[in-house]
């Protein structure tokens, strides 16, 4: 699929849901300049095209506060400020993208050119090795939502906590 035919498909299938506007370009660079690094060149054009948040199988965190909150925060802006601090450990360019409960998340890299996906599930042992890449791009796993095929709770592919684990 191309990222033309993903950004029509996800549209067609958020028809009927009251979601925000598309965010603008300046609210775009904004977030890449808190980030250090450019957004993924689909999830640009999911939130210019398609909606400030609210897209995707839990519902993107917003660029900005658009009073739909879609997590317990506000905007991405104040997500990523949360998972930049020293207990989460996140790598710089690892952006929390969508709160799935259960102090889950799933997380997008933007250091990759095709927004390669993570996991941040502390339930699986502890925060030290609560993120996983998944070796998914964006366009793969809007994909699988797409069709159906997206995950709730655990991704079933990610790499298990070392045995020696001491939680937190």
């Amino acid at each position: 699929m191309t990222d033309d035919e993903l950004v029509l498909a996800v549209r067609k299938l958020l028809v009927g849901r009251e979601l925000p506007g598309p965010a603008s370009a300046e609210n775009v660079a904004a977030f890449e300049r808190v980030v250090g690094y450019p957004m993924p060149k689909l999830l640009r054009r999911m939130y210019l095209e398609v909606a400030n948040g609210g897209f995707g199988p839990w519902e993107a965190v917003s660029l900005t506060d658009t009073g739909d909150w879609f997590s317990d925060c506000a905007d991405i802006t104040t997500a990523y400020r949360d998972f930049v601090d020293p207990e989460h450990g996140l790598p710089p360019g690892i952006v929390p993208l969508m709160d799935r409960g259960c102090a889950m998340w799933t997380l997008i890299d933007f250091r990759t050119e095709d927004g390669q996906i993570w996991d941040w599930d502390p339930n699986l042992c502890c925060t030290r090795h609560a993120s996983a890449p998944l070796g998914q791009s964006l366009a793969q796993w809007l994909i699988d939502w797409i069709r159906g095929e997206a995950h709730e709770g655990s991704y079933p592919d990610r790499v298990a906590a070392t045995t020696s684990c001491q939680g937190l």
